[in-house]
């Protein structure tokens, strides 16, 4: 990228979509209403498999048409983008996000424990993604005899989000 831009992200649009689809699919929710519900406040005509592949991330919305949803559900663009904004990119202070399915498909033997601690989570979580502190990290590097640091970086990389300088 250009001189004095600082680290370049890398966007995984696979998980950017996917979060986009499950911020999409809860505020429907939210308000209580079916896929139905929702395409009968829409302006244009979609389907409903349309919107179901919306909501699981398989299939890009246009700017448009997130808005054109947005609008439907009351909602801001804006703030909808921002959630998912965070969810992708951000680790609140003093935490550390952890993608659960990653982890349980990750094959490093010395994360076994890990493994098995998300697999454990995924049975009961609402969404595949948590945000940990940074002393639960300290535990979760001991129990898998790695300095805490490593642990992270492991982490990090496993999120599919890289940054370089």
């Amino acid at each position: 990228m250009g001189e004095g831009r600082g680290h370049v992200v890398r966007i995984d649009g696979e998980a950017y979509q996917r979060v986009l689809g499950e911020e999409l699919r809860k505020l429907r929710r939210k308000r209580g209403w079916t896929r139905k519900d929702l395409n009968d406040r829409l302006q244009s005509e979609i389907s409903l498999q349309t919107l179901a592949t919306y909501e699981l991330g398989t299939r890009h919305c246009s700017v448009v048409r997130l808005v054109e949803l947005c609008v439907a559900m009351e909602e801001l663009p804006q703030n909808l983008l921002a959630r998912v904004h965070r969810r992708v990119f951000a680790d609140e202070p003093g935490r550390v996000r952890l993608d659960l399915p990653r982890i349980v498909a990750d094959d490093q033997p010395e994360l076994i424990p890990l493994r098995r601690w998300a697999a454990d989570r995924l049975t009961t979580a609402t969404v595949p993604e948590l945000q940990v502190e940074l002393g639960a990290l300290d535990w979760m590097a001991e129990l898998c005899g790695l300095p805490a640091n490593d642990l992270l970086a492991r982490l990090h990389a496993m999120s599919g989000i890289r940054t370089s300088p």
